[in-house]
């Protein structure tokens, strides 16, 4: 779990990190939204030649971004099998008792494999290249209309980029918590899935403890700064679009018009 990704950010001072933060927040989901579009292999394919392009521009490295999947192999072999032995097919490829394997589920999913391993890397780029304090301006801008019916823009920002910021400590705490367990005669490797299982609960107590206190230190650090959240609040760099980011732009309809053409 410590090879999560989601959350980190690499400092570089590449031409995808000096990017306007809304138009990547906007060029993830709709990235994301056109993994689902395309369903060819041709789709994925240019997919994932656009965010090898993009990975390369932001000066991250690919090693980097592969060892998040780590953390949701299994995530992806159990959804592989799903689609591989459930899904209803014509071409029957082997039958074991009630169990087939047919030509459609082996498709589905490879097809699946593919769209999941996209999305985690193309997901991961965003928080990669981008500060939570950035992170936090874009999203309170693209939540700011919606403050006209009561949603609070700021609040939610905020939770977010937060959430998404603590990913990293909490991992490194329970690494921490781990090899104190370890250091005290712990076995987490050994027996089945049920002893595994109640192995963690030394882990996620302590774990959620030191959550727990986190956040209540958190809350009282920016209550002591007399933090108000978006009550009469200005910014220091305010966000405006330059000519890299209209660049960013077309190269996002482009990239959207190449798959719907093919889709």
């Amino acid at each position: 779990m410590m090879n999560i990704t989601i959350g980190q950010y690499y400092p570089v001072d590449s031409v995808i990190h000096r990017l306007d933060p809304r138009i990547k927040l906007l060029g993830t989901v709709v990235y994301v939204t056109m993994l689902f579009v395309a369903g060819g292999f041709l789709g994925y394919a240019i997919a994932l030649a656009a965010r090898a392009a993009v990975v390369r521009l932001a000066q991250v490295p690919p090693v980097y971004l592969l060892r998040g999947l780590r953390a949701i192999f299994f995530i992806i072999i159990f959804t592989a099998v799903l689609n591989l032995f459930f899904n209803p097919g014509e071409t029957v490829l082997l039958q074991i008792g009630a169990v087939r394997l047919t030509l459609e589920g082996a498709v589905s999913a490879a097809r699946m494999i593919f769209r999941l391993i996209l999305l985690i890397t193309g997901s991961s780029v965003l928080t990669l290249t981008t500060s939570p304090i950035q992170l936090t301006d874009a999203i309170e801008y693209v939540l700011k209309p919606f403050r006209r019916i009561g949603v609070p823009a700021h609040e939610i920002a905020m939770m977010m980029t937060i959430a998404l910021r603590f990913i990293p400590t909490l991992l490194e705490e329970m690494n921490k918590i781990m090899k104190a367990q370890m250091a005290r005669g712990a076995d987490f490797d050994t027996g089945g899935l049920i002893k595994k299982a109640k192995s963690l609960i030394p882990l996620l107590v302590p774990l959620f403890v030191s959550s727990f206190r986190r956040a209540d230190e958190l809350a009282m650090a920016m209550e002591a700064r007399c933090y108000r959240g978006d009550v009469n609040r200005t910014r220091m760099k305010v966000m405006r679009l330059v000519r890299r980011d209209y660049w960013a732009v077309v190269c996002l309809i482009g990239f959207c018009a190449v798959l719907v053409s093919i889709g």
